[in-house]
């Protein structure tokens, strides 16, 4: 085919991940997948042998990602779609959760993804383009209690990848923020990190949620096949969004945040412009 592509994904052995390579692979692209054990390496090399490549590669092992990566494309050919999906939920109220779980969150779904992206930038760059799907979540933009790290961990990749595509369009390079709703994957069950509970006054909040979390495992609405199809289409795209939420629900909630961010910015709107030189300060906080 020939506008066949090469592309990266981190994090192939389950989950989106899984779905996103098979995926390309189906549809004749080459794909370099990160794994982390050699079974899973094995596993996904014989899925298309000569167009599946596998990359043992954890993606908080920062000084590691460069030589993977230039390895990688010494087999397969210069990477021209970076998908950075490597990443984990960690579940916890913040009050009981510890910096060192913070940490590893940021690790995992930030520093991991922006190492990954300076591999594979000097490359696009040169070649004047390219495309990074960064795979966020709807929870890099709306939120919810208990997991306030891995919420932390969205936005943060959310704001990067935005600053990041107004830095590199003119290079030829897209950037791209890719916001699942819930999708049918591990990432509600095995893969998640569960912070032990210890304060009784969070019980109220957070019993509730894990609760029904761990219910809806495996039962969510989102196909990862049919999520792999829109990354395709995505990356087909002459002209891609600079975000992209999949899912009704994920497009619900987002829709409902705006509209109560709209409301609160025009409530607050007098306060917000009084703070100019000039500004008039009101003598009456608004009423929302």
């Amino acid at each position: 085919m020939s506008n066949t592509k090469t592309f990266l994904i981190t994090g192939i052995s389950s989950g989106l991940g899984r779905a996103f390579a098979s995926g390309a692979l189906a549809a004749g692209h080459r794909v370099i997948g990160t794994v982390r054990t050699a079974e899973a390496g094995a596993a996904f090399t014989a899925q298309a042998p000569g167009r599946a490549h596998a990359v043992m590669l954890d993606v908080t092992d920062f000084a590691a990602i460069p030589d993977a990566v230039a390895e990688a494309e010494r087999a397969a050919g210069p990477v021209e779609v970076l998908v950075n999906n490597a990443g984990y939920g960690h579940e916890g109220i913040l009050e009981e959760s510890s910096l060192d779980d913070m940490r590893r969150q940021f690790d995992a779904n930030v520093f991991g993804a922006v190492a990954m992206i300076q591999a594979v930038l000097p490359g696009m760059r040169e070649r004047r383009s390219g495309h990074i799907v960064n795979v966020t979540s709807m929870a890099g933009f709306i939120t919810m209690p208990g997991v306030a790290f891995y919420c932390g961990s969205k936005f943060a990749l959310e704001g990067i990848s935005e600053a990041l595509g107004k830095e590199v369009k003119h290079l030829g390079i897209h950037v791209t923020a890719l916001a699942p709703g819930q999708f049918r994957t591990d990432w509600a069950g095995r893969s998640m990190d569960r912070a032990p509970r210890s304060i009784a006054d969070y019980d109220a909040v957070m019993d509730p949620i894990r609760a029904a979390r761990q219910a809806k495992s495996g039962n969510q609405p989102g196909d990862p096949t049919k999520a792999a199809q829109a990354l395709l289409t995505l990356v087909a795209s002459d002209d891609p969004p600079t975000r992209l939420y999949l899912g009704a629900d994920a497009l619900s909630l987002v829709e409902a945040k705006l509209d109560t961010m709209r409301a609160e910015v025009a409530a607050w709107e007098t306060i917000s412009r009084s703070t100019d030189f000039g500004g008039v300060q009101p003598t009456e906080p608004p009423v929302t």
